[in-house]
């Protein structure tokens, strides 16, 4: 299914005509995953260093991905999340977590400026809100958390939101909105202007260590580079990062709706289960309203339909409402829903990861391509010198493993999957990332890993990380690692 954005951004696509690897070649940096992270890292290399060679490779279209299914919200308001992280982190930690997210939104709007992109970038109040009593608290201690933090911030008993029994809402001003897709092809340009190079429906499938450098194998050509920076949402490297203790993926219903009723302004996002985004889309002179939610986890839906309750909402707030596009999104979910950002293992110098942004990738991506440049800028002047926030992202951190009960429940849905399942006679395919039983996706007509995400097309195809192999394939990646 494709997405609002792929749809309307495909006069873009068309003329951007970016190539597909041919041969085997050698950089500086190669950059696997043409999404925002990828893309945005290649654009901060290229403007700090116009000598350094920047090769991304990307096994479909840039953004025809997770950064291509976002809302497109930019925001530093990550549900209520403040209050969480003053109480796991501390306040010097959220404080940093909140301005990171912040400079992410002027980066962006700075960027579309620059390099002159028409992305539709608008600044708009976001809120959280909530129709239940019991949520109320929450809110409440939020407000009071964010302003400890020195951010501007509202408490509403009222928004512009046509929904009923709304309680109360807490408002983030001065944040944004934009078109994902036409903001990375726009970036895609500069690189290329500067000399970078950007490949298109050219497939990762190993990367070996050689001496002091990687070699990116795709399906057909090989790359050689000093550094290398996964930026493929899941890491498609098994070991010996073990990210496949550390998160999870997550799935998503969302719609566009049209309608000949005023929408209302803003962005809002539900502090309720089941969680539900709401914004709107500019659209030459009218106004369409995106919504997204029903979270479940990737390979295991527990709605008959998400899109047909996405629907029901949204007639019931605007009765004349007819849905012009749906998709399914997908993100990966860390344990203590912070991202990984940086070294992917002390045991792999210049290998660089960027995931696990908990559904908020798009202030997260602008952070994340940051840090990585710093620190391979650094590494090549020298310098011991860290991003500002590097230390609140550190991709080697341990601490989520500390989370016992979560880490428990993957183990034990994976050893159901793995060996049970298999006791038990079941015939479903086995995933090539590390042989979990897969489970069928009748809205997509797929089929979906519980263990850990990655999604195959009903003849195979790998179409989702962390596999990068098809299902006829016999062996599973982690072989490869070992």
């Amino acid at each position: 299914m494709k997405s609002y954005w792929q749809m309307s951004a495909q006069k873009e696509i068309k003329e951007k005509k970016l190539k597909v690897l041919e041969k085997d070649i050698e950089t500086d940096v190669c950059i696997i995953g043409g999404g925002l992270s990828g893309i945005s890292t290649a654009y901060y290399l290229k403007k700090a260093d116009k000598d350094i060679k920047i090769v991304v490779l990307e096994k479909d279209n840039v953004c025809s991905h997770t950064s291509g299914h976002t809302t497109g919200k930019v925001t530093s308001q990550h549900g209520l999340f403040y209050n969480y992280l003053i109480q796991s982190q501390g306040e010097e930690y959220a404080k940093k977590y909140l301005e990171a997210n912040e400079k992410a939104i002027d980066n962006i709007e700075l960027n579309s400026k620059i390099e002159n992109i028409d992305c539709d970038f608008k600044r708009e109040s976001c809120f959280v809100f909530t129709r239940t009593e019991t949520d109320i608290e929450k809110i409440q201690k939020e407000f009071q958390s964010v302003k400890k933090l020195g951010k501007e911030v509202n408490l509403k008993k009222e928004i512009k939101l046509p929904i009923s029994d709304m309680k109360c809402a807490i408002e983030f001003k001065n944040q944004a909105k934009f078109h994902p897709i036409k903001y990375a092809l726009g970036l895609c340009n500069s690189i290329i202007k500067e000399g970078g190079e950007i490949f298109e429906n050219s497939k990762v499938i190993d990367i070996i260590k050689e001496n002091n450098s990687y070699i990116v194998c795709t399906e057909k050509n090989k790359v050689k580079a000093k550094y290398v920076v996964m930026a493929t949402r899941y890491p498609i490297k098994v070991f010996p990062g073990y990210y496949f203790l550390k998160m999870y993926q997550s799935s998503s219903y969302a719609i566009v709706a049209d309608t000949k009723t005023e929408i209302m302004d803003g962005m809002y996002i539900s502090s309720d289960i089941p969680t539900i985004s709401f914004r709107t889309i500019q659209e030459g002179n009218k106004k369409l309203l995106l919504v997204v939610g029903y979270d479940y986890k990737t390979g295991k839906q527990e709605l008959d339909d998400g899109f047909r309750s996405l629907e029901e909402l949204v007639c019931s707030m605007y009765p004349d409402a007819k849905i012009i596009n749906k998709w399914i999104s997908e993100d990966c979910i860390t344990l203590d829903k912070i991202p990984y950002i940086g070294e992917f293992s002390k045991l792999t110098p210049n290998m660089y990861v960027i995931t696990g942004f908990n559904k908020w990738g798009i202030t997260s991506s602008d952070i994340a391509a940051n840090i990585v440049t710093d620190e391979i800028l650094n590494k090549e002047k020298l310098k011991d010198k860290n991003n500002i926030y590097s230390d609140l992202f550190r991709a080697t951190r341990i601490e989520p493993i500390k989370n016992r009960e979560e880490v428990k429940n993957m183990i034990k849905e994976a050893t159901e999957s793995i060996i049970v399942k298999r006791i038990e006679g079941v015939e479903n395919p086995i995933c090539t990332h590390l042989g979990c039983e897969l489970s069928y996706n009748p809205t997509e007509d797929t089929w979906d890993c519980p263990c850990h995400g990655s999604r195959f097309t009903r003849d195979g195809i790998s179409i989702e990380s962390p596999s990068v192999k098809n299902l006829k394939d016999k062996n599973i990646d982690a072989e490869e690692d070992y």
